[in-house]
């Protein structure tokens, strides 16, 4: 401290960096874990009555409004980024037009998924029909994942029973683990899995729940669906095949790089947003994992983060800031989120997790510091699993 008590140029300096790792500090505290003191029935008498209300016609604007501006997209890379004069320009154009597209198309996947949650509109079989059109021409089976992601918001946070992004222990872990805790083996993980991710999930239940046998999200016999699941299964293949006949035909008329260029590359930005997206709202150092002893839904449920990903937010449909609502009621369309998110925050207090950190940074810190879990080491809740990276 300075005379007079007047602090130097350099204790300002360490004053705010200190306050600053208290900000970062305060941002990883852990997640509550016990039982909380509201009811899923508190939460929702806070939100508006209106926000629960589905509107067809303003659902259907999104989906209006979504397709205008990836027809206006597909326009550019049609009609105009050929027309481009410099070989130079043109080449810069097209990574512009793939991140756009792909961004859109991201947002079009939501609706589609809103549609799974029966949150498009008050018909169930015009939502199933909407968002059967709508993934399967982004080549995911509609019924399929429809089915198995509702037990994902059955068992949110469940070691046992969650479908998706499953953490292992530490003794569970493949061998090679230890051997990409690094930078270059951390980049490789996070590149393969945005690239593939997501078709070997559904393909080969990569990263899902463990089940008795093979599971596949294609096969109708799979283990992940009942008998009663099993002839939407075999429409959700249909919908996937004649939008690969389509792809086909297209590839006939105008060749296989045409195809990709216009289309397949904007999939791939779509399918690695899609697992961005989930891998960060439920992977965290501050979220619990809970096993069978310790597991109830709705601490389950309040066991995801909600994250600002900026202008994509809206891109997006607010599937990024606003999970938490989302997982205590899916039903909900995205268009009130927001207003939901904001209600429900006082109830939720310190249930309530949110982490503003730019996107591509918590990517690489969830990588570097989320391998595996594991209880607490002379902790009182043997149930209670926290994100550990120590091999």
């Amino acid at each position: 401290m300075g005379a007079g008590g007047r602090m130097t140029a350099q204790e300002c300096e360490d004053q705010a960096a200190a306050a600053h790792r208290q900000d970062e500090k305060h941002s990883v505290l852990r997640s509550p874990t016990e039982k909380p003191l509201f009811t899923l029935g508190q939460i929702k008498k806070a939100i508006p009555p209106h926000c629960f209300e589905r509107s067809v016609l303003r659902s259907s604007s999104y989906v209006v409004h979504d397709l205008a501006i990836s027809a206006a997209l597909l326009y550019v890379a049609l009609a105009v980024i050929p027309a481009l004069s410099q070989p130079l320009f043109r080449l810069a154009a097209w990574p512009l037009y793939w991140a756009a597209q792909g961004c859109v198309l991201t947002g079009i996947w939501v609706i589609a998924h809103e549609c799974g949650h029966h949150a498009f509109s008050e018909s169930t079989l015009l939502d199933d029909v909407v968002g059967l059109v709508l993934h399967s021409a982004l080549l995911v089976p509609y019924f399929s994942w429809k089915f198995s992601h509702r037990r994902h918001h059955s068992n949110t946070g469940s070691l046992d029973r969650d479908e998706v992004f499953v953490p292992k222990s530490k003794s569970a872990l493949p061998w090679h683990s230890k051997y990409l805790n690094n930078p270059p083996g951390r980049l490789l993980t996070i590149a393969v899995t945005l690239t593939l991710g997501w078709p070997l999930y559904l393909a080969l239940n990569v990263s899902g729940r463990p089940y008795s046998r093979f599971a596949c999200h294609y096969d109708p016999y799979s283990p992940i669906y009942s008998k009663r699941e099993r002839a939407q299964i075999f429409i959700s293949d249909a919908g996937v095949l004649a939008a690969f006949y389509a792809l086909y035909r297209l590839v006939g008329a105008f060749g296989f790089w045409w195809v990709v260029r216009v289309y397949g590359v904007p999939l791939l930005i779509v399918n690695g947003w899609l697992v961005t997206i989930t891998y960060l709202q439920h992977t965290h150092a501050a979220l619990p994992h809970y096993d069978s002893s310790e597991w109830d839904w709705l601490r389950g449920a309040l066991a995801t983060m909600d994250r600002d990903y900026g202008l994509l937010n809206r891109v997006f449909h607010h599937i990024t800031d606003t999970h938490v609502a989302h997982h205590l009621f899916s039903t909900m369309p995205h268009y009130h989120a927001m207003e939901a998110t904001k209600a429900v925050r006082p109830i939720l207090g310190e249930h309530y997790r949110f982490d503003g950190t730019p996107v591509f940074k918590a990517l690489w810190r969830e990588a570097k510091e989320c391998i595996y879990v594991e209880p607490d080491e002379g902790g009182a809740r043997k149930g209670v699993f926290w994100y550990r990276n120590e091999f």
